[in-house]
């Protein structure tokens, strides 16, 4: 990325952040992102901040999230203070979508999984293409969408377990116009055209997660001062229902660079959950940070 390219955000100084989610020990793809994070920063004459995703709660542990902090500063990465831990701002989040429910942009579903793997596998089996998400994830259905004002009220009366759904084609009406959003991974920057319908009506909030991935990371970064997002390609397309938030709250457009992923023998991207080798097992095994650069190719 250019410095100019970088510097491009009304004059202000570029803030950068890395956010990962202490749930488990960080591998060789989060030394990438959060390495190319501090050095895009440094070269930017910017601010590197570091944010903590420990919104689940049943998963993230203050050990995890320890460890995060020894990896980085072993790595030899600094970063502007105060930490943003997203477990601290559970109201803003809840403040942000009772705006979303207050302007009905977004509705309760009650539907369970196995409600919806029965009906998409019955308009399968009977021959139809069930649109689904650029994750492979099936398109919510839309019978709670389609509700009275009256039944949904009923039924969040009685307690039903439900999630909050964002009302796609009611979100993309009130925005009106083709989203975009400016893209330098490829090394020069570049527009790229969003496509938030290909998510469906995608849940911004649920019983066990008071806020999603998708809600959060907006609000944060618009919290932060975010200028630029840089991360893996797994949330190239993430962009595009990103870019929607943004609109329908008021926030302002970072620039995003979606840098390549670390994969292993398998072909498969570095992850916590498949048992990839951790920094910390790495750094006990005599590997040096210069190594850990070297071998992500930097």
């Amino acid at each position: 990325m250019q410095e100019e390219s970088m510097r491009a955000q009304s004059g202000q100084r570029p803030v950068f952040r890395f956010a990962p989610s202490p749930n488990g020990r960080m591998h060789l793809g989060h030394a990438l992102s959060a390495i190319l994070n501090y050095d895009m920063a440094a070269e930017a004459g910017g601010s590197f901040l570091l944010r903590i995703e420990n919104i689940d709660l049943s998963r993230c542990t203050p050990e995890y999230e320890a460890a995060v902090y020894d990896d980085l500063a072993w790595l030899g990465l600094r970063w502007d203070d105060p930490v943003r831990r997203q477990s601290e701002h559970l109201d803003t989040y809840a403040a942000v979508l009772e705006e979303l429910v207050d302007r009905d942009l977004v509705y309760p579903s009650f539907m369970t999984r196995g409600e919806v793997k029965a009906v998409v596998g019955d308009y399968e089996a009977a021959g139809g293409i069930w649109p689904r998400d650029p994750e492979g994830s099936p398109h919510y259905p839309d019978q709670d969408r389609r509700r009275s004002p009256a039944e949904r009220k009923e039924l969040l009366a009685r307690g039903v377990r439900h999630a909050w759904r964002l009302d796609m084609e009611k979100a993309v009406a009130f925005v009106g116009r083709p989203l975009a959003w400016r893209e330098t991974g490829k090394g020069t920057e570049h527009g790229v055209e969003a496509d938030p319908s290909a998510w469906g009506d995608v849940v911004l909030s649920r019983s066990d997660a008071p806020s999603s991935y998708h809600l959060s990371v907006v609000v944060d970064d618009a919290s932060q001062g975010i200028t630029h997002v840089v991360r893996g390609m797994d949330l190239f397309h993430a962009t595009s229902l990103h870019r929607l938030l943004q609109e329908l709250l008021g926030l302002h457009e970072p620039v995003y660079h979606h840098h390549r992923l670390i994969k292993g023998e398998d072909g498969r991207k570095l992850s916590k959950s498949n048992g990839s080798t951790a920094l910390s097992d790495l750094r006990q095994a005599g590997v040096s940070p210069a190594q850990i650069r070297r071998c992500i190719g930097l």
